[in-house]
Parts: structure tokens; C-alpha cells; sequence
């Protein structure tokens, strides 16, 4: 038996709760966009969880949680290239995380996996009676009760949020003040406020979900550690006529930026709001025929080594999205094409683009690898937080 539907048809509480009280045994499969999750049910329990979203993989969750380096992460992934293997056995087997971290890290993806589906607006989905997990699945245990309650109180939590953290571009400022902060997540969020972040550049370089991002300043700013100083534009405007001529634009600027994944998200914004509208899905198939002309017109050597053509005085002077200044910032001139790609919590795609935007724009220059082993070495990116106080 199959069940086939849309979270805007049938919300993801009432999905869960009836696939529990039912006491279902199969597999949820669930996608919006290109982001795919599935849930796999043993007699209404959650038993396991995955997702194709490359910041919800177990690298990510690592490196968030500190217990391995970006350097160990792409070692580690050579190493399952080369041997095969999983990959939480090779950390084991090189004593770079326990049995116990690798566990409790597990969890939480699993977590976040499934709580990150609370804040999606809209998702097809297909529930399929009795289907057996694919290898990659983790085991877990999840009542239903306890993440339908945790998936809620988010969805609260961030209506409160967006009143003072309204949009991706938002940003902020440290404040002086007295008050003692202790808690490393905390203090690594000021030193990134004080160096002008934004949320989603915040995101991006804590590996956190835009939600818990969103979370952590919004607690800081409740104590009066920081304040917003450019809220940015909000980034979901209730207009909805509105809406789709300010999607549409958005997604025509990207596409002729070739920031071909924005352009994408611009023109299915739309298709949320308006599902027939036809200048989206043209711009859709706009964007997949650039995809492919660029793909065929770039053909990027991944063994190649990026480095920064300019100075840091002209640097200063150039306009990066997020996901740029990311990428941007792990160009050390030891690393190569594929070893960037694989410490991106973004898709391989989305990072070559940005890579090929990089080299149009005369930003960073190709050059061949001169170091005589084969594993490159990167420079830790460290965050210095701000003095709190006197």
C-alpha cells in the first residue's frame, strides 16, 4: 500500500501522529526541490532517518561539534575512497572520535534531519507500506510524541525569531557590556557578529541549521549582547501578488549572475505561491540549459590548485553571496579543486559553479599542485571572539 501527498494537503504533525497511532511499519519518503529525506517506521517508532542534504551529513555534524578538523574530515574521506569502508569506523579506527561521540553524533543528524522538516512550507511525499531500508540508513529510536512536540515548539520558535531575525541578510552588532559569556557556541557566534556575518554566512561557517543559527542570536540578543544592525530584506513577504513579481525578478537577476541554484529557488518560490505559473517553470528550464552549457564550457579540473588572484585591499571592494565567501575562505593554495568540494557543506554542483563564478570574475587563478604527496594539507580556519566587557 501506498499513500501519495503534499504537507500542504496533510501537515507533517498529523502525518506523524497518524502513521503512529496506526502503528505503520514502511518508509516516508518526502522532497522538496532537490532535498530528499526519508523516514523509515518500525510499528509507528522512527527507527532511522536520511537525507540527501550534503549539511546534514555526518562530516557536518563533526565538524560543528568540534571533534574533528576540516583537514581530518577530507583525510578521512580520501581514506574511504581508497579502502571503502563506512566512515564513522575509519574516525574510530584513526582515534580522532570515540565510539560513544560517533554514536551521539549520529543521533543528532538524525534529529535534525527530521526537525528540519518542520519548517518546510510545502514537500511532496509518499509513505510506502512495508519498504526496507537501503543500507546508508543509521538506527535510531524516536517516539513520535517527543519529535511531533520538539518540530512544533520550533515552528513557534521561529515565528518569534523572524520578528527580530527577519531575514538570511540580517546582521548584527556586538554590545559592550559586563555580562560573562562561557559557552563556546556563544562566543563563537559573537566573533563572527563582530566580523560582520550575516545569519546565513553564520550558518554556513558553524555548520548549524539556519534555525539554530537563528536560535543562538536570538538569545544573545535577548540578553543584550548584540544588536541587529541591518535586518535585511525578509525573505518571506506576505503579499503574495506581490511575492512572485519580486520572486520572479530575484530568480532573472540570479540567472544572469549564473547563481544558477538562487535562480532556482527564486522560480520555485514561485511555483509554491502559484503552481501554473508558466515565466517560473521557463525559468527553470532556463537554469538547467545554462547548467549544462556551463558544465560543458567549464570542465574544471578538480586536481587543480585555486589561489587568490587579487590583494585583500581589492578583495575589500568585491560584493560575495554566503556560499562565495565560504568557498572563498577555504582557498589556501594548498588545496586542491576536490578537496574543497569535499569539506563544503554545499552540493558538488553548487560548489564547482561558485568556483567557475570565482574564476570569471578574475578572483582566483588554477594552477597545478606542486606538493609531492598526496595528501594536501589545509590551514584551520580559526574564529577569534570579540572582548565581552571591560
Amino acid at each position: 500500500m501506498s499513500m501519495v501527498s503534499n504537507l500542504r494537503t496533510m501537515g507533517l504533525p498529523d502525518l506523524l501522529q497518524w502513521l503512529a497511532t496506526t502503528r505503520k511499519t514502511g518508509t516516508l519518503y518526502l522532497k522538496r526541490r532537490s532535498i530528499e529525506k526519508r523516514l523509515l517506521f518500525r510499528d509507528g517508532v522512527i527507527r532511522s532517518s536520511w537525507s540527501n542534504d550534503p549539511a546534514e551529513s555526518l562530516g557536518q555534524f563533526l565538524l560543528r561539534d568540534r571533534l574533528i578538523t576540516e583537514e581530518q574530515l577530507f583525510k578521512a574521506l580520501l581514506l574511504q575512497e581508497d579502502q571503502g569502508g563506512l566512515y564513522g569506523e575509519i574516525l574510530i579506527s584513526q582515534g580522532l572520535v570515540s565510539e560513544e561521540q560517533l554514536r551521539l553524533a549520529l543521533h543528532r543528524k538524525a534529529e535534525e534531519t527530521i526537525y528540519d522538516l518542520f519548517l518546510w512550507p510545502d514537500g511532496a511525499f509518499e509513505f510506502r507500506d512495508e519498504d526496507e531500508p537501503p543500507s546508508f540508513f543509521v538506527q535510531i529510536d524516536i517516539s513520535v510524541t517527543s519529535v511531533v512536540l520538539e518540530g512544533v515548539r520550533r515552528v513557534d520558535e521561529w515565528r518569534r525569531i523572524r520578528y527580530v531575525i527577519p531575514s538570511l541578510r540580517t546582521t548584527f552588532r556586538v554590545k559592550r557590556t559586563h555580562q560573562r559569556v562561557e559557552d563556546p557556541a556563544e562566543l563563537q557566534m559573537l566573533g563572527l557578529v563582530a566580523m560582520g556575518q550575516s545569519l546565513a554566512q553564520i550558518s554556513l561557517e558553524t555548520r548549524l541549521s539556519e534555525f539554530e543559527a537563528a536560535e543562538i542570536l536570538f538569545r544573545l540578543h535577548e540578553r543584550a549582547l548584540i544588536d541587529v544592525e541591518d535586518p535585511g530584506e525578509d525573505t518571506l513577504p506576505l503579499d503574495t501578488v506581490a511575492a512572485i513579481r519580486d520572486r520572479l525578478g530575484l530568480g532573472d537577476m540570479r540567472l544572469r549572475l549564473r547563481d544558477y541554484a538562487g535562480a532556482s529557488r527564486a522560480y520555485q518560490d514561485v511555483l509554491a505561491l502559484q503552481p501554473l505559473n508558466q515565466q517560473a517553470k521557463k525559468g527553470l528550464l532556463a537554469v538547467e540549459d545554462a547548467r549544462k552549457r556551463d558544465r560543458a564550457l567549464q570542465g574544471l579540473d578538480r586536481a587543480m590548485v585555486p589561489v587568490i588572484r587579487s590583494d585583500e585591499a581589492s578583495l575589500t571592494t568585491e560584493e560575495f553571496d554566503p556560499q562565495e565567501g565560504f568557498v572563498l575562505s577555504r582557498v589556501n593554495g594548498e588545496w586542491d579543486v576536490a578537496s574543497i568540494l569535499k569539506v563544503c557543506p554545499m552540493t558538488e554542483e553548487d560548489t564547482l559553479l561558485i568556483v567557475s563564478r570565482l574564476l570569471e570574475r578574475g578572483i582566483i587563478e588554477l594552477t597545478p599542485a606542486t606538493r609531492t604527496d598526496d595528501r594536501p594539507r589545509a590551514s584551520r580556519v580559526e574564529t577569534v571572539p570579540p572582548a565581552v566587557g571591560d
